[in-house]
């Protein structure tokens, strides 16, 4: 069958359950055929042979059922870096490279700062702060086994050698390190009755890297609780945390004597990032 007859039925097979329906189906050609997507556009005419045409209705078929497309091709870019995905951490997403643009606002570049990523998941956050700040060192730590060693293998393939993986139940593993003069963190802060749970992409994704008790708020007031005993004086924390938990967070770190609190939106205009300063 031509590509383009080819990538038409496709279109029309997932454009119910996606929005991005055109882009989806010539991401996933592009990746049986190991070819661009500009590749569809130059040679529309291109007969696909049998053993890529059932590679392809295969990997459709998956995404017709709601599978992410990241995890079909197993990458997604974030920041300037291609990262491998996997289904045992959230896949990096286009709002959480604001929490990157804030850290760096408030970080010196050309100081050797020590920054911590925590519930760093494939390892986007600190790994895109590593890229950009290379005098610094970046710690991130993950619950989960499995995700610390998909970030360690991110890391190696981009040649980050100043960002370091642990596994970690947030600071647990942490005692007696020295003081960071930045942590961060895209911590589940999703409540457990959230509808949205149940729709879409994020039906995939691991529900512990997604669900917070206490309307959301739990695992952000712990790390806000604790984090004083790990920064150095004049340091900051910062979340990336739901469109509608702004005040709550800035109130969280507020009572806790972090000053300088603020909130920053993400490109589609919401509060999403906010951030509190340790004295």
């Amino acid at each position: 069958m031509r590509m383009d007859e080819l990538l038409k039925g496709a279109y029309e097979r997932l454009s119910s359950i996606s929005d991005t329906a055109q882009l989806d189906a010539q991401l996933l050609l592009a990746h049986v055929l190991a070819v661009s997507t500009a590749y569809f556009y130059t040679w529309p005419e291109k007969e696909v042979g049998a053993t890529d045409m059932e590679r392809f209705n295969s990997l459709l078929a998956r995404r017709e059922r709601g599978e992410p497309v990241a995890y079909l091709l197993g990458h997604q870019a974030f920041w300037s870096l291609d990262l491998d995905v996997a289904p045992c951490t959230l896949i990096p997403r286009a709002d959480t490279e604001r929490l990157v643009e804030v850290a760096l606002s408030v970080l010196d570049r050309n100081r050797a700062s020590r920054i911590l990523d925590l519930g760093t998941g494939t390892g986007a956050i600190a790994l895109a702060l590593a890229s950009e700040l290379p005098k610094s060192t970046v710690v991130g730590v993950d619950l989960v086994d499995d995700a610390v060693a998909l970030a360690k293998r991110n890391a190696l393939r981009h040649q980050l050698g100043n960002a370091s993986f642990v596994q970690s139940s947030w600071f647990a593993a942490l005692a007696g390190c020295e003081p960071f003069d930045l942590i961060v963190s895209n911590p589940p802060y999703i409540d457990p009755d959230d509808e949205h749970l149940s729709l879409g992409d994020v039906r995939f994704e691991p529900k512990s890297a997604l669900v917070a008790e206490n309307h959301g708020m739990a695992d952000i007031e712990h790390i806000i609780c604790l984090a004083p005993n790990y920064m150095a004086p004049n340091a900051y924390l910062m979340f990336e945390h739901g469109y509608d938990q702004a005040a709550a967070v800035r109130a969280s770190l507020s009572e806790a004597g972090f000053v300088a609190v603020e909130s920053f939106q993400d490109f589609g205009g919401n509060d999403r990032v906010t951030i509190g300063q340790y004295r």
